[in-house]
């Protein structure tokens, strides 16, 4: 009996891990919804699979039981997010699962969206489906954390991704930041923004480096370009403003700036959102908030020391991705990679958790998640 339950234990996790490879499939692309990946499998054998594209199209389950006709009568449905009981933009997954004749539904974690929150597992063991919840959950809570940093605080869940020298420079004296890393650690980079929604750089950077912000990869998309510019200081000549990318530029600015600049951006193709703020500052949290508007659950801060520390001094930092170069650039006027008041104490720093650190060619990737003391 022991060894039974050990190897069906772990063909569950490996179902489930299949699941949750799928679902990372629609990071970037399904907000507001979160992203989920579904397995159909009978005795040992898938039958398909199945991840949530686009808002709008098949949720995962659907998606892989429409390849077998909603035929799986005996079959398991492996998913990472509970299914939803509830119409919106498509019909609700239990009926489908029921329907097609699933016999078992192993499912991640509990969605906590007030919508669904728990109805969709209820409905399937009214109707005689076996329902068991919590495999991988830690797993399956990461691959979601952009979509339940919004059910749980309310806000986008935001990335500050850095590139620095082993001394912790962005630019040299002089400004010149191109390029800290190689190529392949760039790349990298580009794989960061085509997962989230949305790419926030201060006005600084743009004056700078002039850059496009977009996801040059194959099958890439290009998340909306912010530019934090609190009296709308960038040039309508930026190279962001003339990309060709279908992705729009917003320019967020405090209720003062003049208005002649932002007819200008405006007429180069730039958004001007006017938001609250200090001294000409935007407040970090009505951006946020502008952005949750917009549908936008995932903040990704490329930008910018003084952005990211606004950002951090605010607690409104999810997570941080580093990717440090082997150079030495010295020099008191060098750029470092991090501005703001600083903390007095030791004790007050920023602390990391979950840290995980991974070699990319010359450089290393340093990423982990900001410690909450909740």
């Amino acid at each position: 009996m022991g060894a039974a339950n050990l190897r069906r234990g772990t063909s569950d996790e490996a179902f489930m891990r299949r699941a949750l490879r799928l679902a990372a499939r629609g990071l970037g692309r399904t907000s507001p919804n979160p992203v989920v990946g579904a397995v159909v499998v009978k005795d040992g054998r898938v039958l398909a699979t199945g991840y949530h594209r686009r808002a709008g199209l098949d949720h995962a389950e659907v998606a892989a039981l429409r390849r077998l006709g909603f035929q799986a009568r005996g079959a398991d449905l492996y998913v990472t997010l509970e299914p939803c009981n509830h119409h919106g933009r498509t019909p609700p997954c239990t009926e489908a699962v029921i329907r097609a004749g699933i016999r078992r539904v192993v499912v991640g974690m509990r969605d906590p969206c007030r919508l669904v929150d728990g109805r969709g597992i209820r409905r399937l063991r009214r109707a005689g489906i076996a329902v068991e919840v919590g495999l991988l959950g830690p797993q399956c809570r990461r691959v979601n954390e952009h979509f339940l940093c919004v059910q749980e605080q309310g806000r986008p869940f935001v990335t500050w991704k850095a590139a620095v020298t082993l001394d912790g420079r962005i630019a040299t004296r002089r400004g010149d930041s191109r390029w800290v890393t190689g190529a392949r650690a760039r790349a990298l980079g580009h794989a960061l923004r085509d997962t989230h929604d949305a790419i926030l750089v201060g006005a600084g950077t743009v004056r700078v480096d002039d850059p496009l912000l977009t996801t040059r990869r194959r099958g890439g998309r290009d998340p909306v370009r912010v530019v934090l510019d609190g009296r709308l200081a960038i040039s309508p000549r930026a190279r962001l403003l003339h990309s060709g990318s279908p992705a729009p530029t917003l320019v967020v600015c405090g209720r003062g700036a003049p208005a002649a600049r932002e007819r200008a951006l405006v007429a180069a193709g730039a958004e001007v959102l006017r938001l609250p703020g200090r001294r000409g500052r935007v407040s970090p949290a009505a951006l946020l908030a502008a952005l949750l508007e917009r549908g936008l659950l995932a903040v990704l801060i490329e930008g910018g020391g003084e952005t990211a520390a606004a950002f951090l001094e605010a607690g409104l930092v999810d997570k941080v991705v580093v990717i440090v170069a082997p150079k030495l650039v010295g020099g008191v006027g060098a750029v470092p990679m991090l501005g703001g008041r600083g903390v007095a104490r030791m004790a007050e720093a920023v602390q990391l958790c979950d840290i995980t650190y991974r070699q990319i060619g010359a450089e290393m990737v340093i990423s982990g998640h900001v410690h909450r003391d909740h």
